[in-house]
């Protein structure tokens, strides 16, 4: 057998691997024109050699960034040095629909690709190859175990009955807020509530109904706070909010709302109507909260005041004359 023979019997078989590897192989010229399409991305892309050599690519795949994808390429040409993008930094190069049964939940092939320098017999880089991975198993399983995380993550600060905050987390948020009134000086507020004779929804309606009137009220609650403030179940029926960069007399204003709101409830619940109303305690947030422990007892000072003075109302912790 000849040396020529011995060449194209080594060069069929090198072309049968990139036409037959599990990976997407593209050889771009200078001009980004395509001259080699592999097995790999004509089943893909569903189309044939005729549709792609010689053609450029952002004219046939136009989902390709073309200013991305040619700083990335020219880096290559210019320095002979590979370059690499991750489906983390961009999903895909070519938007390839997903067909693996275990990948279904994506609506296309998450790709990781590899662009590598080609020289010709004088060693100038005059092509470059294209290597396209498809990882969509890993980015699937990967996504979902994020998203997984985050519930967890969002379950262990939500109380399970309200979607409030539950305590531990509020109380996160509260010592927060406390580190940056001493930085910044800012100015807080923090309303604390709870339902009017609860002890007596549950005596007389069930404690079914009596978690409904928690309910709606946590609800109200999340309807008259704004996306800043910090709204909480701090234990059974009493409530918290951390009002930021809100003064006593602002966070008396948002106090009113939420109690009228309330006070216009009618809980319907196993053919029952219950009306019920809150009493409101506020304390602002000033040079004598040594910690965040004296604030939530200024508030719980104000709220036992509005509780002994008739209920459903407001008041606002006033410090004892010296």
């Amino acid at each position: 057998m000849t040396d020529t023979q011995d060449f194209l019997n080594d060069f069929h078989w090198l072309m049968d691997v990139l036409q037959d590897i599990d990976v997407g192989l593209v050889i771009l010229d200078q001009e980004f024109n395509m001259q080699l399409w592999n097995s790999f991305m004509q089943n893909h892309s569903a189309k044939t050699p005729d549709e792609i050599l010689g053609h450029n690519l952002f004219e046939v795949f136009p989902e390709v960034p073309e200013a991305w994808f040619k700083r990335k390429a020219e880096a290559v040409f210019m320095l002979e040095n590979a370059a690499f993008t991750t489906w983390e930094q961009r999903p895909y190069l070519f938007r390839f629909a997903s067909y693996r049964p275990i990948t279904s939940l994506a609506d296309y092939m998450y790709q990781n690709s590899t662009l590598i320098p080609l020289t010709n017999t004088r060693g100038t880089v005059t092509h470059i190859c294209l290597i396209i991975y498809d990882v969509t198993e890993v980015a699937v399983n990967r996504l979902q175990l994020q998203d997984v995380n985050a519930q967890l993550h969002t379950l262990s600060r939500v109380d399970g009955l309200t979607g409030l905050l539950n305590r531990k987390a509020w109380q996160g948020e509260l010592e927060q807020e406390f580190k940056r009134f001493q930085r910044h000086g800012s100015c807080s507020s923090l309303i604390m509530f709870d339902i009017d004779h609860f002890k007596r929804v549950n005596d007389t309606y069930g404690h079914p109904t009596g978690d409904e009137v928690i309910r709606q009220t946590s609800a109200t609650l999340r309807n008259q706070v704004r996306d800043v403030d910090q709204a909480g179940r701090y234990g059974g029926e009493e409530f918290a909010v951390i009002l930021v960069d809100t003064d006593a007399e602002g966070a008396q204003i948002m106090a009113e709302r939420i109690r009228h709101a309330i006070a216009a409830l009618s809980v319907e619940h196993e053919g029952h109507a219950v009306n019920f109303t809150v009493s409101l305690g506020i304390a602002e947030l000033n040079a004598s909260v040594t910690d965040p422990s004296v604030w939530i007892d200024h508030a719980d000072r104000a709220l036992y005041e509005a509780k002994n003075s008739g209920r459903n109302n407001t008041v606002i912790f006033q410090p004892p004359n010296p």
